[in-house]
């Protein structure tokens, strides 16, 4: 028999114990938790789907009862809540099989943002220096906290999937947390790091719930939830029951060992959510053309629905482009992607497009689409990527980098050749006309002879 909620199951097939560990078919999980799954051939793996119908979800789960929280930091005086909340996302989600500790030190000094350590931060530009392969590095490389960083680091993971969980969708939020680990939010914190004092605030059951009228200010870590957790917990008055568990990132000094208990009356928690959705070994492609170091700034649009982008770059050597990566900047996000050869200028771009991917993209955020076609381009060989996206309900569905304040004033606009077009029939320059660069990254590998490049 298999318990879940609290009630027993009978399986028709039993367990297997294989070199310290006990496995159940996919089938019957799938069925009793009653969710789908396709089996990812290339990955020989599971890759678990939405709930068909309905939650099946426990009332109460807490990753620390499955050995899927990593240690509690310290962020002390520094405003890198930001960091700590993405870079311990990333190591809940490696966890069990790899257990890694991965440096803010370096995420917040060593990113391409006009930034310091005092200065805060928010999600995207985590992402930006995610996705741009600038980290994350090892903690014990760059220690935190000394206001050194060294340069030469390289990074020790590639992160080439961050999905953004939509505004409040507790369940989606919960899901994500069973199926991948901990989910960063933000929080508005009348706390301090250096005080535990607040109308929001119980410390004696370390729960927190604020009402009012405040933005975001503090970035956590979503680890668990209890439905049934009593709003009898909370200093303040609260509608209902239930709570998400959170990791903060003031050491163990605060709450329950670091963890709190924030109400989902809250009026922040659950707004913006990311989860960490496609770390990769940095094996995986020898190459990376990117002209958006500072990533998503800001959007860009017809006011229609749908757009075309395009990027142009120079091919360092042999090699065989195999993905593009790009932000899809809301939900349910239609793509296709073209490969253009041998790039002279934007006529080019009307002609012999290769169809390389199509399709749609449920959430937000990151996403890098393998093509189902490698092109190969020769070394020196100008050659473009277009991008087209449709994004329902926005009227700039297309993500770039500028300048857009006093963080950002590092952006380089002149290390980009890029074009956009309402119809994908005139183009105009991005930079000249938008002072923009397009966010749309490309992957590569390197041919092994010139025989190999057609």
């Amino acid at each position: 028999t298999v318990t879940v909620n609290k009630e027993k199951n009978e399986i028709a097939s039993s367990m297997v114990y294989v070199d310290g560990a006990y496995y159940v078919p996919a089938d019957t999980v799938s069925k009793l938790l009653k969710f789908s799954y396709r089996w990812d051939i290339r990955e020989n793996r599971a890759v678990a789907l939405s709930n068909a119908e309905g939650s099946s979800l426990p009332a109460k789960y807490d990753l620390r009862e499955r050995g899927r929280t990593p240690s509690v930091k310290n962020q002390g005086r520094f405003g890198t809540c930001w960091a700590f909340a993405a870079l311990s996302a990333m190591e809940s989600e490696m966890m069990p099989e790899e257990v890694l500790e991965l440096s803010p030190d370096h995420m917040s000094l060593k990113n391409s943002f006009y930034l310091e350590q005092t200065d805060g931060g928010n999600y995207t530009m985590g992402m930006a220096y995610l996705t741009s392969w600038q980290g994350p590095v090892y903690e014990v490389d760059d220690p935190y906290g000394d206001n050194v960083s060294p340069d030469g680091l390289k990074p020790v993971k590639h992160v080439q999937e961050i999905q953004i969980i939509g505004h409040k969708d507790y369940e989606e939020i919960k899901e994500a947390v069973f199926k991948y680990g901990g989910v960063q939010t933000s929080i508005y914190s009348a706390l301090r790091s250096t005080t535990k004092n607040s109308e929001y605030y119980n410390a004696q059951t370390s729960s927190y719930c604020y009402i009012g009228t405040k933005k975001s200010n503090h970035d956590v870590l979503i680890i668990g939830w209890d439905d049934n957790y009593s709003r009898d917990n909370f200093k303040i008055e609260v509608e209902g029951d239930g709570a998400f568990i959170c990791q903060n990132s003031w050491g163990t000094g605060f709450g329950d060992d670091g963890v709190f208990y924030v109400s989902y009356y809250d009026v922040n928690i659950g707004s913006h959510n990311l989860v960490y959705t496609g770390i990769e070994d940095t094996d995986n492609y020898d190459h990376i053309y990117q002209t958006d170091l500072c990533g998503w700034v800001g959007q860009l649009g017809y006011n229609k629905e749908s757009i075309y982008g395009a990027n142009v770059y120079t091919a360092g050597s042999n090699e065989e482009l195999r993905a593009a990566g790009f932000y899809a900047v809301g939900k349910d996000t239609e793509y296709r992607l073209y490969v253009v050869k041998n790039f002279e200028n934007t006529n080019s771009l009307n002609e012999s497009r290769i169809l390389v991917a199509q399709g749609k993209l449920r959430n937000s955020g990151y996403y890098t689409i393998p093509f189902n076609k490698h092109v190969t381009v020769a070394a020196g060989e100008r050659y473009a990527v277009i991008l087209y996206v449709s994004t329902p309900g926005s009227d700039k569905p297309l993500a770039i980098e500028y300048r857009a304040d006093e963080f950002t004033k590092t952006v380089d606009i002149t290390d980009g050749e890029g074009y956009i077009s309402l119809m994908g029939n005139r183009w105009e320059s991005l930079e000249e006309t938008q002072s923009s660069n397009l966010c749309l990254k490309i992957y590569s590998d390197n041919m092994q002879s010139m025989e190999d490049v057609q």
